[in-house]
């Protein structure tokens, strides 16, 4: 059976049929992989920015805090030393530590399609035929969006030439801009409507066949 989607102009108006590819928009939902996609996405924007000093990158500490014997106390070569107060830090993070991780190509894919079958099923995939701007216009841009009645948070998907819808789209909240080949899990789950031009569609399912 095939997969048929309404195709919108601007104005929000029906204009003719698209043929879905089963292979990429009629998928079983599988809740694991995009689950780990998901984690992969987080841990790769992570960035390592705590840091704590070692023993020898703390201030001063290089003259014997007390004598070697009389005191009573322990002897201590060094008040920088980890065990006193103000002293260096033991295995603390460096602020080198690499939090990416990987998900396999075919569990990835999987994945990428799961949620696009999803958007399909939940009537939250939108494909617009062409968005039809000769110059970049906000104002005319943010009506095409009520017109296909965009929900509160939109990814955005066009040609990486068609610059005009990407100038115009840019500046609106809650709205991210992408190229076909650019579409992932983590931003596909993070918006309610996904907006396709066809013509990004086509570059969509020639990539991920």
């Amino acid at each position: 059976m095939e997969m048929k989607y309404d195709v919108l102009n601007k104005n929000g108006e029906k204009v003719k049929d698209y043929t879905l590819s089963e292979n990429i928009f009629g998928v079983e939902y599988h809740q694991q992989v995009v689950f780990d996609a998901i984690m992969v996405a987080r841990a790769n924007e992570r960035q390592a920015t705590a840091k704590t000093k070692k023993r020898s990158e703390v201030r001063g500490g290089g003259k014997k805090p007390f004598r070697q014997k009389g005191t009573g106390r322990a002897r201590q070569g060094s008040s920088r030393a980890p065990q006193m107060v103000g002293g260096g830090n033991v295995f603390g993070p460096t602020g080198n530590q690499n939090f990416k991780i990987k998900q396999n190509r075919k569990e990835a894919r999987l994945a990428l399609k799961s949620v696009l079958s999803e958007k399909v099923s939940e009537k939250d995939l939108i494909i617009v035929d062409s968005f039809d701007l000769e110059t970049p216009k906000t104002k005319e841009f943010a009506s095409i969006l009520k017109n296909v009645h965009a929900k509160d948070k939109v990814l955005l998907v066009v040609d990486d030439e068609d610059r005009a819808t990407i100038l115009s789209a840019r500046n609106i909240e809650n709205l991210k801009v992408v190229g076909p080949r650019g579409i992932n899990v983590y931003d596909i789950v993070k918006h309610h409507s996904l907006i396709v031009s066809e013509k990004a569609l086509t570059t969509i399912e020639e990539v991920f066949q």
